[in-house]
């Protein structure tokens, strides 16, 4: 058996008149994020991780934020996709170990929600998702509550 394991990062500031999509659902907060897409940082971290552990390079290279197609695009089906590519280059997925760094919201409230539609999305089960949260402790960007990071850890395997 190949396994291979891939990590994902990703990054975005709050914005005013956006609403906040992390982890494939909507959570009511006062900002959402800012980006080309949808900008969901868990979904975007997590595309990552499983295109870096099948080396298929980045989510940039595939999804452009240069390119129209993509304007507010759900980040869902940016992860289906991935999947596919995942797919068809013989792999499959075995887990992943997510982390979400932000101050506010609350994101524990919304986690088992989020795991579910991950699970939806990818085709697997929502206990190969664990997504946990946590605060910088008021340092940085983050503790500024200037934005949030979300961070993705995945096992990929081939038969």
């Amino acid at each position: 058996m190949n396994i291979r394991v891939g990590f994902g990062y990703d990054v975005h500031q709050f914005a005013p008149n956006r609403a906040l999509w992390l982890g494939g659902i909507k959570i009511d907060h006062s900002v959402g994020l800012l980006g080309h897409s949808d900008a969901d940082v868990l979904i975007h971290a997590l595309c990552d991780a499983l295109l870096g552990a099948a080396n298929l390079r980045d989510i940039g290279f595939h999804f452009p934020d240069t390119a129209g197609a993509y304007k507010n695009i759900d980040s869902k089906i940016l992860l289906i996709e991935t999947m596919c590519l995942l797919r068809n280059k013989g792999y499959e997925f075995g887990n992943a170990d997510c982390t979400i760094a932000a101050e506010a919201p609350k994101i524990n409230p919304h986690i088992v929600a989020m795991q579910q539609c991950l699970a939806e999305v990818m085709a697997v089960e929502p206990d190969t998702i664990s997504i946990k949260a946590t605060t910088s402790e008021k340092l940085g960007f983050v503790g500024r509550e200037e934005g949030m990071a979300a961070y993705a850890t995945v096992l990929i395997f081939k038969q």
